[in-house]
């Protein structure tokens, strides 16, 4: 009853004529309450309906008297005969501003949103088939962030109804107090019509920082065909995007949020649109493009979406075979490992970043912790981890500037073709911040760009191997991105100095470990 009141009395604090008006011409009741600056949870109300609407302003306005409008058929222009607020009541047409959007009378393609004409009444109703979408995705969260997109064509059309209403009123001092609110967007009156029902279904609050998202995509493709007029205008370079079939988020598949999206804004890049209008007089749009708009014979099609962003764990990990690779790429359908495949990550471990999609669940503290213990107790010990811990979103940019800054330690068998002498263990210790050249290396031309790249030795030890007189190990720490193996042999002279010149005779590489990785990313 409350409720009721209060809808009732935002009503009749408008100007009773304009909003006949505007219901005549085919406006839906919450694009009314937009355009004349209405906020709040009346978006939301069960009784706001042509019906109402109606009822209330009879003892003000005859809606029968209501003056005809035009509408543009193609290239002609007829009389609508006589629509009666009473006969769009009987058969709820389509908004000719949010097409539907704000009537919920969209037709869902996926068939998880019920919102077929006659089957969805209100908001809360609305919320509800949301709601069953939730349970069967199986979800759990603490709060949620509703996303919207609609079509462009949406600003051209929420433009020629309040171009057609400045023209009619602007003379009222109605409109002036209108002028200085400023109206609500499709976007904002919706997210106010269905966010209170599902804080209220779901008890949870509604929080746009949130990592859960329940998103709704709109199109209209024969409406978007309307944009053509925006596309010849001067000031504007708009590149259309590849459209595609609308696609919803099965089990997880989160790039259906990208077609979900483009899709939903018809090829057309919504920012894009409303800079051309924004740069459009209103005498030329007005030449362009009917106001108030068209009628449109179908609503919007809907694509209803649930999930949750990336959730980020970062930790270090240890690798004690030279039998499995760090990364994986594929060669000919053929799974080949990383030409650091031999290589041994010990030490403090290196850190690493798992990125997981659409998480159902956010796992807690003693779930990450019996991840790791699983990992490192598993039964052939190649693979362990460390300090297994949730990261922020920023994750990402960190990693990248440890990769520019951090420094690697590492220790290598080395042969040379001479026999090593006292004052070769002595040159090798001495040498810091050592700068040497190399051009990519032979072995990874085939997949990364021919460059030459500078990088720094910052210091060297070696270590002699009992018994041998050919053999050292070699500890040495680097600046990061350096290729060590070619620092060793030379790489036919593409790496340069190296440490056989070093030493004045040939050096190869035999074993290679990763012993440190300076790099304090999620410290």
């Amino acid at each position: 009853m409350e409720e009721e009141k209060a809808v009732k009395s935002t009503v009749l604090a408008l100007p009773a004529a304009a909003v006949c008006d505007l219901l005549s011409i085919g406006v839906c009741p919450r694009c009314i309450f937009r355009n004349f600056g209405v906020r709040g949870d009346v978006y939301s109300s069960c009784v706001l309906s042509i019906a109402s609407l109606s009822s209330w302003l009879k003892p003000s306005v005859n809606p029968v008297e209501l003056p005809k409008f035009e509408e543009n058929t193609g290239s002609m222009k007829v009389k609508d005969s006589c629509h009666s607020i009473e006969e769009k009541i009987s058969r709820e047409e389509t908004c000719i501003v949010c097409l539907g959007v704000l009537q919920m009378l969209c037709v869902d393609q996926n068939q998880e949103l019920t919102t077929c004409k006659g089957k969805i009444n209100n908001m809360f109703e609305a919320a509800v088939a949301i709601l069953k979408t939730l349970q069967t995705e199986g979800h759990q969260f603490d709060s949620f962030c509703l996303e919207v997109s609609i079509p462009s064509v949406v600003l051209v059309r929420d433009r020629a109804l309040w171009l057609y209403i400045k023209k009619k009123y602007g003379s009222e001092n109605w409109f002036q107090d209108v002028m200085v609110t400023g109206c609500l967007s499709v976007k904002e009156a919706l997210k106010l019509s269905l966010t209170k029902s599902l804080e209220d279904l779901l008890g949870r609050n509604s929080d746009m920082n949130s990592s859960f998202r329940i998103a709704l995509f709109y199109k209209h493709m024969e409406a978007s065909l309307e944009l053509d007029f925006v596309h010849g205008s001067k000031e504007n370079n708009l590149k259309r995007r590849k459209t595609g079939e609308s696609i919803g988020i099965h089990n997880g598949n989160l790039a259906a949020i990208d077609a979900a999206r483009t899709t939903a804004n018809a090829g057309e890049s919504f920012a894009a649109i409303q800079r051309t209008l924004n740069s459009m007089s209103e005498d030329d749009f007005a030449k362009k493009y009917e106001c108030p708009p068209n009628k449109v014979h179908e609503p919007c099609q809907i694509t209803s979406l649930c999930y949750r962003t990336s959730i980020y764990i970062g930790g270090r990990y240890l690798k004690y075979s030279r039998n499995v690779s760090q990364t994986c790429w594929m060669i000919d359908d053929e799974r080949m490992g990383e030409a650091s495949v031999e290589v041994r990550m010990l030490g403090s471990g290196r850190p690493f970043l798992v990125e997981v999609l659409n998480a159902r669940v956010i796992p807690t503290n003693a779930d990450i912790s019996e991840m790791e213990t699983k990992v490192n107790n598993s039964k052939d010990g190649i693979v362990k981890v460390r300090e297994l811990k949730r990261v922020g979103n920023d994750a990402w940019n960190l990693m990248r500037e440890g990769e520019a800054e951090k420094q690697k330690q590492y220790a290598a068998v080395v042969w040379i073709s001479r026999t090593l002498t006292d004052e070769d263990f002595k040159r090798i210790s001495e040498i810091k911040e050592l700068e040497i050249e190399q051009k990519t290396p032979i072995r990874v031309l085939h997949r990364r760009s021919p460059l030459v790249r500078k990088r720094l030795i910052h210091w060297m030890k070696a270590e002699s191997i009992k018994g041998s007189s050919q053999y050292f190990l070699l500890h040495l720490c680097t600046q990061a991105g350096t290729y060590i193996k070619e620092f060793v042999h030379g790489d036919l002279g593409r790496t340069y100095p190296n440490v056989g010149s070093l030493l004045g005779c040939v050096a190869e590489i035999l074993q290679l470990d990763v012993t440190d990785v300076k790099m304090d990313c999620f410290d």
